[in-house]
This record gives structure tokens, C-alpha cells and sequence, in this order.
């Protein structure tokens, strides 16, 4: 399996220790979530994979090469996004892909050829012959993407790569990784957008303080109590609350409004399950059950205020 791994990397800069002690693997076919607080070593570790920075101590390797023994090497198989695209104002959508392209070794008519697939992958074929300078920031994500598939890399880096997207370009965004994916790529993510990566990613790698978190703990964030919303029809809410009480046999004080929607917590995904079925053999029409947050929010949350 080559993939990327990383083991006991540690990068300071001065004083401030931005990278502690960060060990993770991203294997082909899957896309990893990189996740954590600001601050928490995430952008570092990107740097660093992508031999842009050479790390104090520990070892990585991208694709089987260690990217600051064979920078060059590790260059040729990974695509790199970084949070801002940095693109030559001047050029337009084709042209910033084509001389990347070039710079990559591509002859002029392969780099051309591939620009056309790529805008389209990227959904940028409209805007190919604007300069980059009148690109919004989700079109400059977006050509920030398509720039980092150039080369066709085995192994992707992709930082905030949904920022400044619209809600159909996230959902597009989402399709393509799970395509690149599917082709046996591997794919390490970093996002704010926890629910985004929710439904993308295969794997999570928890940051906190430049450190990576245990699988124990992890696990045991992620099997905390959890709050989940519940909606009646054709019910008031301070009515439908003491109804789902009522048939839940728990004290009315459990069970909280907000708005239209009631907030209940449950120890697991097993206990709400049970509830959902005693609200229904109650005969309560229920149209919505669900959790609050998705499970990596909810860890993450967790992680963020406890001890690793």
C-alpha cells in the first residue's frame, strides 16, 4: 500500500510548535479528513507533505517517496490545492492550467487537451478565456482544483477545497472527489465544513494542538451522548414535547424546544433508534428525526474540549 503516512513529524517554528506529534495514513481508493481547530498543524502538515517545508523529526512519505529525500519525485505524483489559489492574474482559466500543464513536462498540444477536460470536470468551460483576476473565490477554488489534477497525481492535497463554493458547486465538488477516488487515488482533505466532509470522506484523522488524537479517544468522542431533533406534525411545539415525554417515558425537562423542533439526547445510535420506535407505536406523526450533528461535528466538538 503506498498512499501517505506520516510518523512522529514534528515542524516548530521559533517558539511556537505548530506540528507536535502527528502520525497518520491516507491509503489509495479512499478520501481522508483532515480535522481540526485552527491552529491545530493541519496547513503545516499539508506544507510538508508536499515538500514545501521539511519537517524537524519524523518521516513521511507520499506515494511510497519521501518528500524532502526526493522532492521532485514527490512532486510528479501528488496534486497540491493550496487554501488560496495564488494565480497569475493576468492568464486566463486555459491558459493557468496549460502553462501548469508545461511546467509539469506536457507538450503543448497534450497540455491544451487536457485544459479542455478539466475545465469541464471543474465546471469552469464558460469562464475558460476569463482572466483569473475577475474569478470569484469558488471559481478560483474551483481552477485551483483542476490545477492540482494536471498532472494526473495519484495522491491529492487539498486544502479547504470547498471554501467560497456554492451549494451546487459543493455537491459537484463532492461527485468528483468520490470519481477520483473510485479511480484508486488518495485523497487527504482538509475542511471547517464538517458537514461537507461528512458525506465525502471514507476515514478522519483528528487534530488537536499539533498533535494527532488516539484511535481510543476518537472512539469514545464519537460514542458520547448525542442530540438529535425531533419534529411532530400538526403539533404545537410545547404539546408535541410533552407527547414525545409522554411516550418516551422521560421527564418533559429532557425534552426542549427550539422553534418548531425538539431537541432530545440520546447515549447512542441504537437508544435513538429505539425511541423513533416508540414515538411511532405511540401513533405521534413524526416527519423528522435526526441527529443535530453529523458524527464528525460531533466529535470534533467533543475533542475540542476535553483532554487527548
Amino acid at each position: 500500500m503506498s498512499g501517505i503516512s506520516a510518523r512522529n513529524v514534528r515542524r516548530s517554528f521559533g517558539n511556537v510548535h505548530a506540528v507536535r506529534d502527528v502520525s497518520l495514513d491516507a491509503r489509495p481508493g479512499a478520501v481522508t479528513g483532515l480535522i481540526g481547530p485552527n491552529g491545530s498543524g493541519k496547513t503545516t502538515l499539508l506544507l510538508m507533505l508536499a515538500s514545501l517545508l521539511a519537517p524537524d523529526a519524523g518521516e513521511l512519505r507520499v506515494d511510497g517517496i519521501d518528500p524532502v529525500v526526493d522532492p521532485a519525485g514527490a512532486r510528479a505524483r501528488l496534486g497540491w490545492m493550496p487554501d488560496a489559489l495564488g494565480a497569475w492574474p493576468s492568464l486566463t482559466a486555459r491558459e493557468t492550467i496549460v502553462t501548469t500543464g508545461r511546467l509539469y513536462g506536457l507538450d503543448k498540444e497534450s497540455a491544451r487537451a487536457r485544459a479542455a477536460v478539466l475545465l469541464q470536470s471543474v465546471g469552469l468551460d464558460d469562464l475558460a478565456d476569463a482572466p483569473a483576476r475577475v474569478l470569484s473565490r469558488g471559481q478560483k477554488q474551483r481552477l485551483g482544483l483542476a490545477r492540482a489534477l494536471v498532472h494526473d497525481p495519484r495522491v491529492l492535497l487539498l486544502d479547504e477545497p470547498a471554501s467560497g463554493l456554492d451549494p451546487q458547486a459543493r455537491v459537484d465538488l463532492r461527485v468528483l472527489l468520490r470519481r477520483l477516488a473510485g479511480e484508486g487515488r488518495t485523497i487527504l482533505i482538509s475542511s471547517h465544513i464538517l458537514a461537507e466532509l461528512e458525506e465525502v470522506v471514507d476515514d478522519a484523522v483528528f487534530l488537536v494542538a499539533g498533535a494527532t488524537v488516539s484511535a481510543d479517544r476518537v472512539a469514545a468522542a464519537a460514542g458520547r451522548e448525542r442530540v438529535w431533533r425531533i419534529r411532530i406534525a400538526d403539533r404545537e411545539p410545547d404539546a408535541a414535547a410533552a407527547d414525545v415525554a409522554s411516550a418516551l417515558g422521560v421527564p418533559p425537562a429532557d425534552v426542549r424546544v427550539d422553534r418548531r423542533e425538539l431537541l432530545l439526547s440520546f447515549a447512542s445510535d441504537a437508544a435513538a433508534a429505539t425511541a423513533l420506535a416508540a414515538l411511532v407505536r405511540a401513533g405521534l406523526p413524526v416527519v423528522e428525526f435526526s441527529a443535530a450533528t453529523g458524527l464528525l461535528e460531533h466529535t470534533f466538538l467533543d475533542l475540542e474540549g476535553g483532554p487527548r
